[in-house]
């Protein structure tokens, strides 16, 4: 099969809808089959590409945050089926029409609503009510990251319409990667962290399109926390700045350690040296690919109880879930897993054993097959 997947971010820009583009399009092609990835060039030198892939880098008329306009696009051609990978603004209704000239059918995996602060609210709210229609109706399937996500998102509509053409392909991990033996003592001596310390860890971009991550809510929740408790935070981009400076003025940057990017391979480390994984996004995170990351090395999670991140932690199995914008329920609830050191290794245990179950790439790629065989019949 001759599959194209087409997306607005890849690696090195290490973001969830890149990395699964690149763990779907490599699981396909160990399976045998011709993959390309079509997305922007990139500035860095470092252009990881997913084994057997050709990954085709097109040049940029411009851009606008994370879209990218790539007139390089209209070019595809010789494809069973396209992924689009959604949102993708100018991309997107490319597709449509590449797909409505060549007879190429597409399929659409939406990972979250597109949702802007500021004044780029009302420019992404517009563009939304504008051009999602046109480009929901020209794919044959829609993959939402989750189900309880379709049901609630701002463009739930579109998907009641053709709710038997709806399927869930979940994010996923590497288990043999992502697991719960490796060793996190580097991580934490090069940091500087004492070894007896508590240690908080968030992972996520630090840019404005990934505002509702809330690491600056996170900043203020632990500027209130006693004892011997510290926080990393892994993640780069035009946000830093502000918050390095919220550390500072909220007087907790000694104990605050802002790391950067880190390439994906070399995140479990970082799991190790942690002893709670706290993703505290608010909507439209659709998934968290950094909690199942978590599961899969044995760490418990803590994350807003919202719609689609709710549906991958169980609450007090696997993690908990704390109520959204409140900071007294999120402290209470730290607090008491970091007091807690048994109850926070069982739930790395049940945590880890839910991801062998049910997010492992191999079970992933195999249901997407299904998928794009179904299509093309």
């Amino acid at each position: 099969m001759r599959i194209a997947h087409v997306t607005a971010t890849f690696p090195p820009y290490y973001a969830g809808t890149g990395l699964v583009c690149y763990h779907q399009a490599e699981g396909l092609a160990r399976l045998g089959h011709q993959v390309a990835v079509f997305t922007a060039a990139c500035s860095s030198g470092d252009s990881p590409h997913p084994e057997g892939v050709s990954v085709h880098r097109l040049p940029a008329l411009f851009r606008i945050g994370n879209a990218p306009f790539l007139p390089g696009l209209l070019g595809l051609r010789d494809f069973d089926v396209i992924h689009l990978h959604y949102p993708f603004i100018f991309g997107a209704e490319m597709i449509r029409v590449v797909s409505a000239i060549r007879h190429i059918p597409y399929v659409l995996s939406h990972h979250n609503d597109l949702i802007g602060d500021g004044g780029r609210r009302y420019l992404f709210d517009a563009y939304t009510a504008l051009f999602a229609p046109f480009v929901f109706r020209g794919a044959r399937k829609w993959l939402p990251v989750s189900i309880d996500y379709a049901a609630s998102c701002r463009i739930a509509r579109l998907f009641r319409r053709r709710w038997t053409d709806v399927v869930e392909i979940p994010n996923g991990v590497d288990t043999d990667f992502f697991r719960p033996d490796v060793d996190g003592r580097p991580v934490r001596c090069r940091l500087g962290i004492p070894e007896r310390a508590r240690v908080l860890l968030f992972v996520g971009a630090l840019d404005r399109a990934h505002h509702f991550k809330g690491a600056g809510y996170f900043l203020r929740a632990f500027a209130q926390m006693d004892g011997d408790i510290w926080l990393v935070l892994v993640g780069d981009g035009d946000l830093r700045p502000s918050l390095e400076n919220l550390a500072e003025k909220l007087g907790v940057a000694p104990r605050v350690r802002f790391v950067g990017t880190v390439p994906h391979r070399d995140l479990p480390p970082f799991y190790a040296a942690s002893d709670l994984v706290v993703l505290p996004s608010f909507p439209p995170e659709s998934f968290g690919i950094v909690l199942i990351e978590a599961m899969a090395c044995g760490r418990p999670v803590l994350t807003h109880d919202i719609p689609g991140v709710r549906s991958v932690v169980s609450d007090g199995t696997d993690g908990l879930l704390a109520r959204p914008g409140d900071m007294d329920d999120l402290l209470e609830k730290v607090g008491a897993l970091l007091d807690d050191p048994q109850r926070r290794r069982m739930m790395g245990l049940r945590g880890r054993a839910k991801v062998e179950e049910q997010y492992t790439w191999p079970r992933i790629v195999h249901r997407l097959l299904e998928v794009y065989q179904e299509v093309i019949r």
